[in-house]
């Protein structure tokens, strides 16, 4: 069993990053055969999608875009539980992840949507509004792949690290990642 984690924030081990290390203990806590695998997108081109059809002309589980969507899209078809994680900016999640999400989700619809029946949980890190706004985005992908989202998290803290001082969620990242982990077991055994 594999969590695939993708961190949507340009700071890969700022606050985000942290909080999906905190699920990933959770779980590992539970069952520590689960395989776990984070993804930064800082660093990588995502670009829009053009609404090109070519992936559904194609119907190659690809984009045809030659950037560095493909190679993680191919993870999350591998994956049995992914978990989108990104910080509120200017009242949503990044710009970068809005993208993965948007260029993902339509190969995954153009391809006979192969995310189906995956877990999916949403992570984010904010510091006041667009915390709701952020999950929706991320929640939304997992809705229209017809994924099984058991759970969300958000962690409060403006600078690297201040997410360490919220507790609620610290107990809120363990709990999910207990969740991933137990309906992992379920779905798999």
């Amino acid at each position: 069993m594999k969590v695939l984690a993708i961190n949507g924030s340009p700071r890969p081990r700022g606050n985000t990053f942290q909080l999906i290390e905190m699920v990933f203990d959770a779980i590992k806590e539970e069952d520590n055969t689960v395989e776990t695998e984070i993804i930064q997108l800082a660093g990588k081109t995502i670009n829009s999608c053009l609404s090109c059809f070519q992936c559904i002309k194609n119907r190659d589980n690809k984009c045809a875009q030659k950037d560095d969507l493909n190679e993680i899209y191919a993870k999350m078809v591998e994956a049995d539980a992914i978990i989108l994680a990104a910080p509120v900016y200017f009242g949503d999640a990044t710009g970068k992840m809005r993208c993965f999400i948007e260029r993902a989700g339509f190969v995954a619809t153009a391809n006979d949507r192969p995310l189906t029946r995956k877990i999916g949980a949403a992570v984010v890190a904010k510091r006041r509004q667009g915390g709701i706004q952020a999950l929706n985005t991320m929640n939304f992908f997992f809705y229209i792949s017809g994924m099984i989202i058991v759970g969300y998290g958000i962690g409060i803290g403006t600078f690297p690290g201040e997410v360490q001082n919220d507790s609620e969620g610290k107990t809120d990242m363990k709990m999910l990642g207990k969740d991933i982990a137990w309906l992992l077991n379920k779905i798999h055994n």
